[in-house]
Parts: structure tokens; C-alpha cells; sequence
């Protein structure tokens, strides 16, 4: 794997911000020859879309846009988990943007994460390296507040990937108590705005989407890990409502350890085409 840091400026943050990027080998032309080696190294295009400007599609490789919790930045999963040899093995791209503590939100008093991890990055991603822009090949993950971030896009872009999964994630930020520590992070980022039926109600989301129009999804979370209440509540209502749902409640708490062993099971269901 080829691993890079990204260090750029984003226009729906007008600011600079940072993303690691892990790109199989292969897709860059390394231990290729003659014809057969694309020609531009360390898997990076020479125009817009997926490959020497023609537009995208799938002819590059599949990609997983893999999120950090609340007291992570984009670093955290490559130094804490073995997800380069995973991703390796799968022959998948790993992108791992940073978004502070936003909850992948674009912040009532603060930046447009929302926007920069939605709209923004895929843009830059697949005009720059050699990943496919087919829906069957762009799948989203997380830990914690990254699960939130996933099981979010996945729900409010059902279009753009083909699934997602959430470890140890927050199913339920209207539960959540930040009248303390985190009560000055709920004010920038919601400002006392009811997070009922908004695109960070992931409940009632999932009560509101038919069958079938949500992408599959993976959920994983510790029985002693203090978010598993909503992790049930999650788990229960896919269930009536007949969405595709892969769940375990496993014991564990919320630690690396746990996620280590999660993110290695997430690639083994993931649908990557040609495995």
C-alpha cells in the first residue's frame, strides 16, 4: 500500500484541513510493465474522474471513506488499528478525512464538515487518485462518532454508497447527555436546534426510509460499551422495518482492541467487486 497525507484547503471550510489517503499499489502501476501499467504514479490521475479524465466509473479501485471518533483526527485508525494490511489484502483505498469534534455536521456556530465530508472530499478523492466513482464500489465506515458519521451518509445518501457500517457508534445524539463537558460542542454544532427529523436523527431516518432504499448495513457494539442502548434501539427498529441489517452485540467495550477486530470483519462483508 501507498500511504498519503493530504494536507489541502477545503473550500466549504475555507480553511486548511487534513486526510490520509492508503492506495493499493497496483492501482498506481507499481510492479506493472509495458502496456499494462497505467502510467501515473502513486495512483494519482492525470484528469477529473477515475482514470486520465474519462469521467470516473469503475475501472479504478473500490474505496472506503473511514471516519475517526470524537477524540480522533485522521491519523487515528492507520496508528491505532491494523487497517493498512486489511485494506492491503482487499486491495481496497482507505480515505480517512479529519473533522474535528463536529459530528460530521455542518456546525451551527463553526465549519460546514457536513459539506466537506458529503460533497467536497469524494470530489477531490476521485479526481485525484485512481478510485472508482461507481456506487457499487464507494462504501463508508466508522467508529463511535464515526459510526454516527457512516450510518449518516449512508442514510442521507443512499445513492452515493453501497454500504456502511458503524462500530461502537452513536445511534442516538438526542439521547445523548452533553449538558457537561460536551454541552459547549452542543451549542456550536446545534445551538438548542431539536435534532428530531433532521439528517442527524438516525432513528427517524431509518423509520421514514423504505425498504430497500437504504443501503446494506453493518452494525458492531460492545455489550459493556455505554452506547449499546442505542445500538439496540438501532438494531430493533431495522428489524421491524425490514432494512438490511448485519448486527452483532459482542462483548466489549468501547477501545481500539475492539475496533481492531471490527474494522478486519467490516472488510470481509464489505461486497468488493473481483474478491
Amino acid at each position: 500500500m501507498i500511504r498519503m497525507r493530504m494536507d489541502l484547503f477545503a473550500e466549504s471550510l475555507q480553511m486548511g484541513t487534513s486526510a490520509v489517503v492508503l492506495m493499493p499499489q497496483a492501482a498506481a502501476g507499481i510492479g506493472m510493465t509495458g502496456t499494462d501499467a497505467p502510467g501515473a504514479g502513486a495512483g494519482v490521475t492525470s484528469g477529473p474522474g477515475g482514470r486520465d479524465g474519462d469521467g470516473g466509473a469503475s475501472d479504478g479501485v473500490p474505496v472506503l471513506y473511514l471516519l475517526h471518533g470524537l477524540s480522533g483526527d485522521c491519523t487515528s485508525w492507520e496508528r491505532r488499528t491494523s487497517i493498512e494490511r486489511h485494506a492491503d489484502e482487499k486491495g481496497i483505498a482507505v480515505v480517512m478525512p479529519e473533522v474535528r469534534r463536529s459530528f460530521y455536521t455542518d456546525e451551527a456556530v463553526g465549519e460546514k464538515y457536513w459539506t466537506w465530508v458529503a460533497d467536497e472530499l469524494p470530489q477531490i478523492i476521485t479526481r485525484t487518485f485512481r478510485v472508482s466513482t461507481a456506487r457499487e464500489d464507494t462504501f463508508v465506515a466508522g467508529l463511535s462518532m464515526g459510526g454516527f458519521g457512516a450510518f449518516k451518509l449512508a442514510l442521507n445518501r443512499p445513492g452515493q454508497f453501497a454500504a456502511a457500517a458503524s462500530l461502537s457508534g452513536v445511534m442516538d445524539v438526542a439521547g445523548l447527555d452533553l449538558s457537561e463537558h460536551a454541552g459547549s460542542m452542543a451549542r456550536r454544532i446545534w445551538d438548542g436546534r431539536d435534532i428530531a427529523g433532521t439528517a442527524d436523527d438516525l432513528l427517524g431516518l431509518l423509520r421514514a426510509a423504505e425498504p430497500g432504499q437504504v443501503p446494506p448495513l453493518f452494525l458492531d457494539c460492545g455489550t459493556e460499551d455505554s452506547l449499546v442502548d442505542g445500538n439496540r434501539a438501532f438494531i430493533a427498529l431495522a428489524e421491524e422495518r425490514g432494512h438490511d441489517l448485519t448486527s452483532r452485540l459482542r462483548p466489549g467495550a468501547h477501545t481500539w482492541e475492539f475496533w481492531d477486530e471490527g474494522i478486519r470483519d467490516v472488510l470481509d462483508w464489505l461486497p468488493i467487486r473481483g474478491r
